[in-house]
Parts: structure tokens; sequence; C-alpha cells
């Protein structure tokens, strides 16, 4: 039986991006389920980037794994430095507004005007 590392060699060859290999490793170290707990993502989700054949955007999942367990952060202009998944959880629900609390309204407004949020809506 081979382990999520020798999945990454074989479906993403030597071209395997840093945070897929992080990716493995944190599966090697518990499961893909708990992994994909901790992304807030499904363990589909996982397996699927491991074998090199998710379809959804790959980009949103780095910034996932960047964000949980390589420490990635970005600068927002509303909150400061804050976890890259965090950033793209707010980029997500800016889409549609909501006005449940002054924070949301706040991130809606500061996340349309974002320039990490405006390169986005251009790809």
């Amino acid at each position: 039986m081979s382990g999520p590392l020798d999945t990454i060699a074989q479906s993403w060859g030597t071209d395997a991006p840093d945070w897929v290999v992080r990716l493995a490793e944190e599966c090697a170290a518990s499961s893909q389920r708990q992994v994909a707990v901790r992304l807030d993502r499904s363990g589909a989700l996982v397996n699927q980037v491991l074998k090199n054949k998710y379809n959804g955007d790959l980009a949103a999942v780095e910034d996932c794994v960047r964000g949980v367990f390589m420490n990635g952060t970005i600068e927002c202009p509303a909150l400061g430095s804050i976890p890259s998944n965090e950033c793209h959880d707010w980029r997500k629900k800016s889409r549609q507004f909501g006005n449940a609390n002054m924070l949301r309204v706040r991130m809606f407004r500061a996340c349309n005007h974002c320039p990490r949020n405006m390169k986005e809506a251009q790809s």
C-alpha cells in the first residue's frame, strides 16, 4: 500500500508544488480525512489534489494549505496580517452582500476593493 507521498510522486512527478508536498506530508502524519477537516474541505478534494485530478480552483486549495499548514499570511487592508485561507474565505463571502454583523459589512467593502480580489475576478 502506498502512502500520500508515493501518490504525489506518481501523479505529479517532480513537478509537485511545495504546498502539495506539504499536504501529502500532513496526510502521511495523520489521515486524509483529518487533514480535510482541518482545511474545512472534503476528503475527496484532498484525495483528488494528491492524485493531480482536481478540476476545481487549485489556487483556493493552495491558499487553504498555505494558511493552515504553512503559516502563509496575507496583508489585508482591513484586518492586517491574516492567514491566506482566511483571506480566501472572506473573498468568497464578499461575492454576496450580507449584513449579519458589522465585520461582514466591513469585509464586503474591503474585499470588493482589494487588488487581490480584483485580480481573482479578472481570471
